[in-house]
């Protein structure tokens, strides 16, 4: 199995890619690597983003497009979740950090910036009848206290809790909603990359998992069977993220030891511009300031 925690990814080398299949394709992975920022003299201003899987994709998008119209800048794109992102930056491991959600009490010297929106939805298959869940449902199924589809509207058939990995945002929105520690997650499987999770969840009648939105709306599209439920009687649409509805919504951040300068700086404010709102449309997210 391709380990998407620890490969990295030149955007230069990655075609136009595009749904579902997105990270599956990102498989050109380069070879060794330079410290975050270093360039040897004469080489191309090097720029190393980390973390959020949630968020690769799109950053390898609007990445892609920087290069082109700055053909002496090179970026490379590592996924691994929103923990790994922090962890990076503060070790300089990376220039800038991905994280889908908001930061932690412990993060806040941290330099950041929202680029766009995102919501948490909870899938389950396309089969199963369940349309709506309720905040204390939606608890007392990750904490193993409701473990038949009957009483929460679906058929008569254990339910099969899935989810994230611990330093994905998506995890960390979970558990601040719910109240409820990771480590207490009444969960059979925890995986990674939100397509390892839709596809999970399309195999399986009875399974539940959350993942990003934008990732899930894409995998509807593409005829994936699955189907995104509603919280407390909210639809889980894109419409009820911008209007600020829909309860299981995160910001999308880079962030930063400081204050960016430079190339850093060039990139953050490109991805702020309206040079890439359509790429935010593309990948089914809300820009920050429509």
């Amino acid at each position: 199995m391709f380990d998407y925690r620890r490969e990295s990814y030149t955007v230069g080398t990655l075609s136009a890619i595009r749904g579902a299949s997105l990270v599956l394709m990102l498989l050109l992975a380069i070879g060794a690597t330079t410290q975050a920022g270093s360039s040897p003299p004469g080489a191309p201003v090097r720029l190393v983003l980390s973390g959020s899987t949630t968020m690769a994709p799109l950053m390898v998008a609007i990445a892609r497009r920087f290069e082109q119209r700055h053909p002496g800048t090179r970026i490379e794109v590592r996924m691994g979740g929103s923990g790994n992102g922090i962890s990076e930056v503060r070790s300089q491991a990376a220039d800038i950090g991905m994280v889908s959600r908001s930061l932690h009490a412990g993060e806040q010297e941290l330099y950041n910036v929202a680029i766009a929106r995102d919501g948490v939805a909870l899938i389950v298959h396309r089969s199963n009848p369940a349309q709506t869940l309720s905040d204390a449902q939606l608890l007392q199924i990750y904490d193993g206290k409701l473990n038949n589809w009957s009483k929460a509207g679906g058929p008569n058939g254990a339910i099969h809790v899935l989810a994230g990995t611990e330093a994905g945002g998506s995890t960390s929105l979970m558990a601040a909603y719910l109240e409820l520690p990771f480590e207490q997650f009444a969960a059979a499987r925890k995986i990674g990359p939100n397509q390892e999770r839709i596809a999970a969840v399309a195999a399986d009648p009875l399974a539940i998992e959350y993942v990003s939105f934008g990732e899930a709306e894409r995998a509807v599209r593409g005829g994936s069977h699955i189907k995104l439920l509603a919280i407390g009687g909210v639809q889980a649409t894109s419409a009820e993220v911008r209007a600020g509805r829909y309860p299981l919504a995160r910001p999308l951040l880079l962030v930063g030891r400081t204050a960016p300068t430079g190339a850093a700086r060039e990139f953050i404010e490109f991805c702020l511009s309206l040079q890439v709102r359509d790429l935010i449309a593309a990948y089914d997210f809300v820009a920050y300031q429509d």
